[in-house]
């Protein structure tokens, strides 16, 4: 328990509020603190302020009631200004408050070390503390027991007045830094922070009530959609009790808005209400605890009442909007807990006073706050809030005045203390009490310390102020404890019982002597050799100010006197080899500033130890080459060195180590130390034989002595066509990359070198295989011996022991590479030895079976190439070589039989058109070339295409031809056709050219039949089928046909209802088809049976001459098709009948007439009724009152559809593409087919060749055009989708015009250099900074082309005339251009398309005529990959004379992205193969023939590269040329054939390929020189930016 430090509070002090800095990271709530004396020792004055005048402002109101407001915002009585009368009481501001109070110097106390300097500083400031109200749960502290006993008056008074003390917060936490609170700060900040927290009532002030009305009014708009059973809407009916209402659990939408409710009883039925409206009632009093039923309430509007707090509003989990506005709210006690809340609207109330209420209010409700009063939060109340303690929202809800950021922790925790002060005992007061800042699974500790209440003495033993710090036993008086008394007080505990402290009183303080004195001196350190020992004294300096005092350090030996250290002055003190066994004497003397010197002490160690052995600085000394001597050397310390040990290791290949000499310091290293690292170890010992740790050193790898060889030989028969090899022994080490290169002689014994042929570069590779040209020769090999490190040795030569034998001409190997398949290319390869090959025999064969003889194709004859044939499907095929060498002897003939069977080709359509007339009617029928093994079932798909570019699918047209139709008139059409073959292989799609637009045919009437009862009051209608384009108004003409065969015309309608006059005669109908366009067919007639009487086939319902329906039925209906009611009509001839179409949700099983038409809607009147968008998912129900013609109407007819009305099937038109802006396009497209669901969008990029590929990540209405996207066209694809997710047939819009990046852009252009005669003027320009511009001109620039200018005439009419050899960046001047003015042109060319760049270099030649330049291109290769060009411009005078030559150079050359990417994915691997081709005879005469060329593997990896010929049935792969990238290895191009290369071994192993494409090419020598880069001196990852 820490000692109660004991405060006083003047009489004449006026209180005041301290400023705080808010805790960070932790909740903090304070610690008590005390206030020091002025240095002076002036009585001291507590700086606090009255608590009232940090209270916020308070209103009364007046005497007359106010009246009650509707939600209009109207009053009963309003003064001429538009306001209220409301009077508000003034309350003094807190500027006011800091002007009466005054500044004193009180540093803060704070247990800290890092807290003591800052108090210094802070006592020439002001500092004063105050106490609040706060609540938190006080936790136990110690399980002392109180005895209980009297306490005096002192003790008293000290209690209350260390109450009145102010507090600080001192924030201890291993993770955060401590936060004191402090009054230093200029209380000017307070005034402005409170000023500014002030400004929002202001705004109040300032605004009128219509303004106010408009502004912070918010109330809810009524729920139209809601349903009745779950929405209540009674505003402005005059309730005055919720009991007047029918309140049921399930109504949602509750609206009480202008009524006069007082009291909530009754509102606990409402358990589902979502929104509550009691905005403009009667409420006043507290009583909102019914509300707790309503857990589902999310608006809840209490505007324009007469509410005084929101206390008793329970806790709402799921309210989101609060409106307030307009009450009479001045409080935030007891505010509600609303974890949802979002809105907060207050405006309008006493409460709007408090400053930085924003900032309570996001306190209060936490981060769930998105708005206050209508606006979003402010961001500077946010930055607020988070300065406040963490627990400032529970100190608001219990009643503490919110104040300022700055004075919040002090107050908040002073009211704390004041509500806990009285669950404590009487005595006990909390000094800090906060919880470290927690971290996830991390522990959080919570601090609580306690004191007892203490005081200190002033100037009479009565009056005591706390000394900061002194809790100890001994307290050393300081210059301003000089002629005051001191007070001690102890609090005895005894049997943990704990009393009430004693005290005792001390005579005044006595001004001290001025002669320093040494109270204690001591030494720190180990007294072992080595440390470094401090001398510490502790002295008193008895009144005079602190000097350097004098040290002097001295050694004794155990049987001697001490002797004085040379330079050992200073405090500390280095222990050496010298004070081993010894002990140390330390004298000081201490001095004031002023040179007074007090008596000099001194105190003696103990014996120096001396220090554990050591040793360091390790190394090895010495060339570290076989043969040679090396020496280990270390330096030691530890006392006096003994024998100490010296070991010398070997490292094995496993990385251990190997013992092979020990108590040696020097070591002669062997062959076996060859390749292998030392390792030397040094063991201190001392005298004593104690041993240390040991410390070694590591050498290089030993090298190895020159190498040499011993017993060369050639192994292997000397036979044209053998390989041979040379072995040898090597001595010196490990032997390297020995090298072996191979001669030709004409005698078995060497003589000399310069007598030989050379056959072969000197390469690592010892075997060698013997050519053609070596035969009758004897083989020599030359060895050259090589170490690791590249040192060579003396060669020496072997020689074979007989010449070389031709062999008969043969072939190695045979093979056919190619696939077997219709149209693909067979190519044939061989291998051949036995002299020089001369016109060796060619031929192909195919064969119904693999052991017949086969049949001759006599096309490919003399060929290495054969493109099979259709005739080839399902046989096989073979190659047969006869080699015959060049003087004609013939070899061996051999066979090569593919594996398989030739299968068919691709299906392919050579030839797709679309024949016949485009007129309605005519049969379209498509012809077409098929290639590609049998046809099978085709596939086709006839499309129309409208003028505006949608497309659609003829549903059911399937086969190779189609018959035109009237629905297809007007649009154009074409065929899509996919080839598919017998076996069910599809080829590529195929479409023919549209044709149209599609005409329509004559108007014809293919068929005309009458229907209706041929009898007397009967009714006779007719069925027309009618072609010909779109049906007009066609011509029907009624006649009746007398016995005597006479003509009468009846009628033109399209019916004919039989009267009496037409009994036992005839009807004929004459049908004259029309088209749209009013161009008339040719008319068809039918002719009726005789009519008959009604009399023969009457009944009594017919006889009572009653209109009446007899049936009617709805037929299925859908979106936008028109809907033909079937009906029967029986009472005599219809007249116009009532139709009323209704529309209904539910399909109704009573039909009643009156019960259809209050729970249906009405929607048409018409017979004919097309169902719109709207009718989707309803019932349709047709009420028809029959009615004759001379009006008499029956009774009426009800039916209903059987299913509803379904939506159309999802279909989109009109799609297109608009462009935005120069990188911005976006889509559209007219919807059709019910209501759109989440339609699908998609983008395709359309290249040149017409290839579509779609865009990966674009699925928005817009897209961004990017890099990619030049040069090719932009299409938008738009699938509609249904509300139900039925999805439709994507439509394209029209392709974009060929995107191409924006122009190039120049801003300025500007001259640099003199403009005098000889000197170079160069163009210098300008780019724009945009990133657009900086982005194309980093990467699509291609060239600049200059044109200069000269100018002609005088200033006033003046003309520029073309230099037409001056094309480059550069002019220089000459002596007949000496007064012209010069002007340029720019122009930029953009290369569009990815590639190589092209290079223009331009180069001066002396002509005769001195006019024109001569241009050369150079074209950028792959040997260029990541080196810059430069192009030497020499200029030449007419008489030849070469001025100074200059130079421009590119950026570095780069590789196409695809190459790139091939590139590094292959390096990754680190093994790769390539098909090559290679052409052993590159003559002229053979360079026109195809079938020279050979296939052969090119295999390379990280070690080697080899070219082998495949194997066949009749001989094993073998390998042409192996080797390792060990220089002279290299790869060489074909600046005139983008397909060969050559791969350089040495200078006998070198070989000649080609690849198909010039991609392949670079792919293949950029992968080949990557393996081999660390033989380069340039990394190839670096030229192409490739990370290791």
């Amino acid at each position: 328990m820490e000692a109660p430090p004991e405060t006083s509070n003047p009489a004449d002090a006026k209180p005041s509020k301290t400023r705080v800095t808010a805790p960070t990271g932790r909740f903090a709530l304070g610690t008590a603190s005390s206030i020091k004396k002025r240095a002076d020792g002036a009585p001291s004055a507590e700086l606090s302020m009255s608590r009232s005048s940090l209270t916020k402002s308070t209103l009364s109101m007046n005497a007359a009631p106010v009246q009650r407001r509707s939600s209009t915002g109207s009053a009963g009585k309003q003064q001429d200004n538009g306001t209220s009368v409301v009077a508000k009481k003034a309350s003094p501001s807190l500027s006011d408050g800091v002007k009466k109070s005054k500044l004193v110097s009180a540093p803060a106390v704070s247990s800290k070390p890092s807290l003591e300097k800052k108090s210094s500083v802070q006592s020439e400031r002001t500092k004063a503390d105050s106490m609040k109200k706060s609540v938190v749960k006080p936790s136990p502290v110690s399980t002392l027991k109180k005895a209980p006993s009297v306490t005096e008056n002192s003790n008293s008074s000290s209690s209350s007045s260390f109450r009145r003390a102010a507090s600080n917060a001192t924030l201890n936490s291993p993770r955060s830094p401590s936060v004191t609170s402090s009054a230093t700060k200029k209380l000017g900040s307070r005034t402005s922070s409170m000023d500014k927290g002030s400004s929002m009532p202001t705004r109040k002030k300032s605004s009128t009530a219509d303004s106010r009305d408009s502004r912070f009014m918010m109330l809810p708009q009524v729920d139209l959609k809601a349903s009745d059973e779950v929405r209540l809407d009674s505003r402005g009916h005059r309730v005055r009790s919720l009991k007047q209402l029918r309140l049921t659990p399930v109504l949602e939408f509750v609206y009480l808005r202008d009524n006069r409710l007082s009291s909530l009883e009754g509102i606990e039925i409402l358990k589902g209400v979502k929104v509550l409206d009691l905005s403009f009632n009667d409420f006043k009093l507290l009583g909102f605890e019914p509300l707790e039923n309503c857990k589902l309430l999310q608006q809840l509007y209490l505007a324009g009442n007469q509410i005084t707090s929101l206390a008793t509003l329970p806790e709402l989990p799921n309210l989101e909007v609060l409106a307030a506005s307009r009450n009479k709210i001045s409080t935030l006690k007891g505010f509600p807990h609303l974890p949802s809340l979002e809105h907060l609207r207050v405006e309008d109330n006493p409460l709007l006073e408090i400053p930085h209420l924003e900032a309570a209010s996001i306190l209060l409700v936490g981060p769930t706050l998105k708005k206050f009063n209508d606006r979003d939060l402010n961001p500077s109340e946010v930055e607020i809030a988070k300065q406040y303690p963490a627990h400032t929202a529970i100190c608001i809800r219990d009643g503490w005045d919110f104040f300022s950021p700055e004075l919040a922790a002090d107050s908040t925790f002073s009211f704390l203390l004041e509500q806990w002060k009285n669950k404590l005992p009487q005595d006990l007061i909390v000094k800090k009490a906060y919880v470290d800042h927690p971290f996830e699974e991390d522990p959080c500790h919570c601090h609580f310390s306690f004191t007892n209440q203490c005081d200190d003495g002033g100037k009479t033993p009565t009056d005591f102020v706390p000394l900061p710090e002194e809790l100890s036993e001994v307290y050393w008086p300081k210059r301003e404890d000089v002629g005051r008394c001191l007070k001690v007080e102890c609090t005895p505990i005894l049997n943990d019982v704990q009393f009430l402290p004693i005290f005792a009183v001390s005579w005044p303080v006595s001004p001290g002597t001025g002669c320093p004195k040494v109270i204690n001196l001591t030494v720190h350190g180990d007294l072992v050799e080595g440390n470094v020992l401090s001398g510490v004294p502790e002295i008193a300096w008895c009144g005079g100010a602190p000097g350097k005092g004098v040290a002097s350090w001295l050694r004794r030996r155990w049987n001697g006197n001490a002797v004085v250290i040379d330079g050992a002055e200073r405090m500390e003190y280095q222990l050496t080899l010298d004070d081993i066994d010894s002990s140390l004497v330390f004298m000081y003397t201490p001095v004031t500033e002023d040179g007074v010197k007090g008596e000099p002490q001194c105190t003696m160690t103990d014996f120096v130890k001396a220090a554990t052995p050591s040793v360091s600085s390790v190394d090895v000394v010495g060339e570290i080459i076989e043969d040679n001597i090396i020496k280990g050397k270390g330096k030691y310390f530890g006392g006096k060195e003994g024998l100490s040990k010296f070991l010398w290791f070997r490292e094995k290949e496993n990385g251990e180590f190997l013992l092979v000499l020990s108590n040696s310091t020097e070591y002669t290293l062997a062959k076996e130390d060859v390749g292998r690292r030392l390792k030397f170890v040094y063991v201190p010992i001392n005298l004593e034989g104690q041993e240390g740790e040991a410390a070694y050193a590591m050498t290089d790898a030993v090298k190895k002595a020159p190498p040499k060889v011993f017993d060369l030989k050639i192994v292997g028969e000397a036979r044209e066509g053998n390989k041979v090899s040379a072995t040898a022994t090597v001595t010196g080490g490990t032997e390297g990359f020995s090298r072996v290169q191979w001669f030709k002689g004409y005698s078995s014994k060497f003589s000399s070198e310069n007598e030989l042929e050379v056959l072969s570069t000197s390469k690592v590779s010892k075997t060698f295989r013997i050519p053609l040209s070596a035969v009758g020769y004897y083989i020599v090999a030359k060895f050259t011996p090589m170490a690791p490190d590249g040192e060579t040795g003396q060669p020496a030569y072997a020689v074979s022991d007989d010449v070389v034998e031709m062999l008969p001409p043969s072939l190695n190997f045979l093979t056919v590479t190619g696939e077997f398949s219709e149209g693909q290319m067979l190519t044939a390869s061989y291998g051949y030895i036995g002299g020089h090959e001369g016109n060796s025999l060619y031929s192909w064969h195919l064969h119904e079976a693999e052991d017949d003889e086969g049949s001759l194709v006599s096309e490919a004859s003399g060929l290495l190439q054969y493109q099979v044939t259709k005739e080839a499907v399902g046989k096989f095929v073979s190659f047969k070589c006869i080699p015959i060498r060049n003087d004609g002897v013939l070899g061996e003939p051999r066979v090569f039989t593919g594996k398989d069977r030739v299968t068919p080709g691709t299906p392919t359509l050579l030839s797709f058109e679309l024949t016949g007339e485009a007129i309605e009617g005519t049969t379209m029928v498509t012809k077409r070339r098929y290639w590609g093994g049998e046809e099978g079932e085709t596939i086709f798909r006839w499309i129309l295409t409208s003028s505006d570019g949608t497309q659609k699918e003829i549903e059911g047209a399937t086969s190779s031809s189609y018959a035109l139709s009237c629905n297809d008139i007007g649009f154009y059409i074409s065929v899509l056709c996919e080839p598919v073959r017998s076996d069910g292989v599809h080829g590529f799609l195929v479409s023919t050219e549209e044709s149209g637009p599609i005409l329509p045919g004559p108007p014809t009437c293919l068929s005309l039949e009458l229907a209706g009862p041929m009898i007397e009051g009967g009714r006779l209608t007719f069925h027309a089928e009618y072609i010909g384009g779109f049906k007009g108004d066609c011509i029907q003409e009624w006649f009746r046909l007398h016995s005597d065969g006479s003509k009468e015309k009846l009628t033109t309608d399209e019916c004919l209802d039989l009267t009496l006059d037409d009994v036992d005669s005839r009807i004929e109908l004459v049908f004259t088809p029309v088209r749209d366009d009013g161009l008339q067919g040719s008319s068809k007639s039918v002719l009726s049976d005789t009519i008959l009487p009604a009399l023969i086939i009457c009944s009594p319902i017919i006889d009572t001459g009653d209109p009446k329906g007899v049936d009617l039925l709805l037929p299925e209906c859908s979106q936008d098709n028109e809907i033909s009611p079937i009906k029967n009509y029986f009472g005599g001839k219809e007249g116009t009948g009532k139709y009323t179409w209704y529309r209904t949700k539910e399909k109704l099983d009573n039909l009643e007439p009156d019960l259809v038409a209050s729970c249906s809607e009405v929607v048409g009147i018409n017979l004919m009724y097309k169902p719109s968008l709207d009718d989707i998912g309803f019932y349709l129900i047709l009420h028809w009152v029959p009615t004759r013609c001379d009006g008499e109407i029956g009774d009426p007819l009800v039916a209903v559809t059987s299913d509803p009305v379904m939506a159309a099937f999802p279909s989109v038109s009109d799609v297109q593409l608009k462009q935005k802006s120069l990188s911005l396009y976006s889509g559209a497209g007219i919807y059709y087919g019910g209501y759109e669901g989440s339609s699908l969008y998609k983008w395709y990029r359309e290249s040149s060749d017409g290839s579509r590929h779609c865009i990966d990540g674009a699925d928005l209405m817009t897209y961004e055009v990017t890099d990619a996207d030049y040069s090719c066209r932009l299409l938008f694809g738009y699938i509609p989708v249904r509300s139900d997710g039925i999805v439709g047939e994507e439509m394209f819009s029209e392709p974009s015009d060929i995107i191409l990046p924006e122009q190039l852009k120049i801003e300025a252009l500007s001259f640099k250099g003199n403009q005098v005669e000889r000197d170079t003027l160069s163009a210098v320009e300008q780019i724009p900074s945009n990133e657009v511009q900086q982005h194309l001109w980093s990467n699509y620039k291609k060239e600049i082309t200059y044109q200069w200018f000269a100018s002609i005439g005088s200033e006033v009419d003046q003309t520029f005339e073309l230099l037409a050899t001056q094309c480059s960046r550069s002019y220089k001047e000459n002596l007949k251009l000496k007064n012209w003015r010069l002007k340029e042109e720019v122009s930029t060319l953009i290369c569009i398309l990815f590639g190589v760049p092209i290079l223009e270099a331009k180069k001066a030649k002396a002509k005769s005529n001195g006019s024109g330049e001569i241009g050369r291109t150079y074209e950028a290769n792959v040997d260029d990959v990541g080196y810059r060009l430069v192009v030497i411009y020499t200029p030449v005078r007419e008489d030849g004379v070469e001025g100074q030559p200059v130079s421009a150079s590119t950026e570095p050359i780069a590789v196409e992205p695809e190459i790139y990417k091939e590139v590094k994915q292959k390096l990754d691997n680190g093994s790769v193969k390539f098909e090559v081709l290679c052409d052993k005879d590159r003559t002229p005469k053979k360079a026109q023939v195809m079938g020279h060329l050979e296939r052969r593997i090119l295999e390379v990896n990280r070690k080697r590269i080899k070219v082998v010929k495949p194997g066949s049935k009749a001989s094993f792969p073998s390998t042409e040329v192996r080797g390792t990238y060990v220089p002279p290895f290299h790869v060489e191009l074909y600046r005139n054939d983008q397909h060969r290369f050559k791969i350089v071994v040495d200078g006998d192993n070198e070989v000649d390929l080609m690849v198909q494409t010039r991609h392949m090419r670079d792919v293949v020598i950029l992968v080949i020189r990557g393996l081999a880069q660390k033989f380069n001196s340039t990394s190839l990852n670096s030229l192409l930016k490739i990370e290791a």
